[in-house]
């Protein structure tokens, strides 16, 4: 019985260890930190020309940071990389426009970024088909 009581007091120990180690991990980021908790970002701004790397300004209260960010060189820049969306299949080819649609709808804002609910995109039709099966040097019956 006297056992039984030994190890609950050492679980309950042990418990209380683990609960305050966690307690000081939360507060070493606080420090290393900002005690701030309603951060409003402004949109990445590339360094040069309209996409690439760039950085964006946060302030919250008396402080200011800054952020490295990305603003995508492909189909993406228009919307910018703080908005996600979840876009349907490629539709058919336009043979008037030569392009091919899709939509998105928003899936995540990030930042605070004002994003359109749905969007529409498009690319150019590819020239001719591609074909899937390609025969492999070495690795067909001989």
């Amino acid at each position: 019985m006297q056992v039984r009581g030994l190890f609950l007091i050492l679980v309950l120990i042990l418990m209380a260890a683990a609960s305050e180690a966690g307690k000081n991990k939360k507060d070493k980021v606080r420090k290393n930190g900002s005690e701030c908790e309603d951060w409003r970002w402004g949109p990445c701004t590339p360094n040069s020309k309209d996409c690439g790397v760039g950085y964006r300004e946060g302030t919250c209260k008396e402080e200011t940071k800054r952020l490295k960010c990305k603003i995508p060189c492909n189909w993406k820049k228009e919307f910018g990389a703080d908005c996600k969306y979840k876009f349907e299949s490629w539709g058919g080819c336009d043979a008037a426009t030569g392009l091919k649609a899709r939509s998105g709808t928003l899936k995540k804002a990030l930042y605070n970024a004002e994003c359109q609910e749905t969007i529409q995109v498009t690319k150019p039709c590819s020239p001719k088909t591609k074909s899937k099966s390609k025969a492999r040097k070495g690795k067909g019956k001989d």
